[in-house]
């Protein structure tokens, strides 16, 4: 792993990691965000397993709308800046119209604790501000001949006991014939902004079992439950099929794209949308509370083949 070369002031340090057919470019600094993967197919053409628009500059004064970043110290949305698990309830501060979205992780600067050509872990702690939440995050990347692997964990560092949730967004490349399959037990019913009224099981598996082309004529929008941990993306178009694979922790995830969409989001994370601020999004799917010193970690892993 590098840091890219002939920077000027001013510019942002991007990290590099290379094995084999695979290359990873990351962001310590701008929420440690992985801003591009990409692999070197068998017969040599290289694919974008990330979406990575040319151009794109990651930014903390928003959710970056590529590549993939982590969620900490809870995922997606908290409505009105509201962390409430039953036990206790606080207000952080906001960073959306809608309170707090994705925690502080993609807004911070990260530490690089250590690198090889392959691998890095990177380190955010949160030590101030005005709610009670004191943690330490990590993010340990891993590219092997095969794929990538994200370990991530957060670890309370507050004197109390919180609730926490941890998950990672990657954003993937979707053209007009691309197939998304992936199965789960339910999901949230959403009222009005995606907050949760209550939810729903599945006969068949949801939305997703049959692998229908991902819809692009509207937005879409679910926060499903009990996933069985592997989803597939495949686009025909240009022969490539990406499989994501998550640690049995994160079988709340969010599916997401706008309508129009040259992408598509499959979150997995550790509790669902608005769970640490919706009674019913917690009755199906609650923060996880960690004692001081106490520590919630989940993986995910991308792999690609060819069609």
């Amino acid at each position: 792993m590098k840091p890219s070369d002939h920077m000027t002031p001013g510019e942002i340090a991007m990290l590099e990691l290379s094995t084999g057919p695979f290359t990873a470019r990351i962001v310590p600094e701008i929420g440690g965000i992985v801003t591009g993967l990409e692999w070197r197919a068998p017969d040599g053409k290289r694919h974008k397993l990330l979406h990575a628009p040319n151009g794109a500059v990651p930014t903390t004064a928003h959710s970056n709308m590529f590549g993939t970043w982590l969620m900490v110290p809870f995922a997606n949305r908290a409505f009105d800046c509201l962390i409430d698990d039953g036990e206790r309830a606080f207000t952080v501060p906001a960073n959306d119209r809608s309170g707090n979205i994705h925690g502080f992780g993609r807004q911070s600067a990260w530490t690089v604790l250590g690198m090889t050509q392959g691998h890095t872990v990177l380190e955010h702690r949160r030590t101030e501000g005005p709610d009670p939440y004191r943690y330490r995050a990590t993010q340990d990347i891993t590219l092997d001949d095969a794929g990538m692997t994200i370990t991530m964990a957060v670890t309370n560092e507050a004197d109390t006991a919180l609730p926490y949730g941890i998950g990672h967004h990657p954003w993937f490349p979707c053209a007009p014939d691309t197939r998304l399959g992936m199965t789960a037990a339910g999901a949230l019913v959403f009222g009005e902004a995606f907050r949760a009224t209550g939810s729903a099981l599945f006969s068949d598996g949801g939305p997703y079992a049959d692998k229908p082309v991902f819809a692009r004529e509207h937005e879409t929008a679910w926060s499903l439950l009990g996933w069985n941990g592997v989803a597939r993306i495949e686009t025909p178009s240009t022969g490539l099929a990406i499989t994501l694979t998550a640690s049995e922790n994160f079988s709340f995830p969010v599916v997401w794209a706008p309508l129009g969409a040259d992408f598509l989001c499959v979150e997995p994370q550790s509790h669902a949308i608005g769970s640490p601020s919706e009674a019913a999004a917690r009755a199906v799917s609650p923060l996880t509370r960690l004692q001081p010193g106490e520590t919630l970690e989940g993986w995910l892993r991308i792999v690609p083949e060819t069609l």
